[in-house]
């Protein structure tokens, strides 16, 4: 089955770069060699958060975020994003099964653009139909 692991590291530390890589890497060699495949890897980079996240009795504001694609058994999905949750350096991690069967998944890429322009559109009509009303 393909997973997509989207994860929010820490910001404020000088090497926050290196975390974001120590974590991922982590990850993608839990995956390797449980007998999983890793698509790919998607770097974000900082972004402002929603709304605060307060993990370890420390407020985030904003986070490094990555998105991990893989292909794995449901048990290894379960121990991956295990494993990464409980490092203190994660602000926030969750995963999106993609699809299960090969028709859903054939067409599936490894890396996850960022869309800025479809979603500001988006929001800008959005925001336009609510001050409207």
């Amino acid at each position: 089955m393909l997973y997509e692991m989207i994860a929010v590291v820490r910001v404020g530390k000088p090497h926050t770069t290196n975390e974001v890589k120590e974590i991922a890497r982590t990850a993608c060699d839990l995956i390797l060699a449980r007998g999983g495949v890793v698509r790919g890897l998607t770097n974000w980079g900082p972004f402002l958060l929603i709304k605060p996240i307060k993990k370890n009795q420390i407020r985030h504001d904003s986070g490094h975020h990555f998105i991990l694609r893989f292909d794995a058994s449901p048990s290894l999905q379960e121990l991956v994003r295990k494993t990464v949750a409980i490092d203190p350096r994660m602000v926030r991690c969750g995963v999106v099964k993609m699809g299960g069967r090969l028709k859903d998944i054939v067409d599936a890429k490894g890396v996850v653009e960022w869309q800025r322009k479809r979603r500001e559109r988006n929001l800008g009509s959005y925001m336009n139909s609510v001050l409207q009303a």
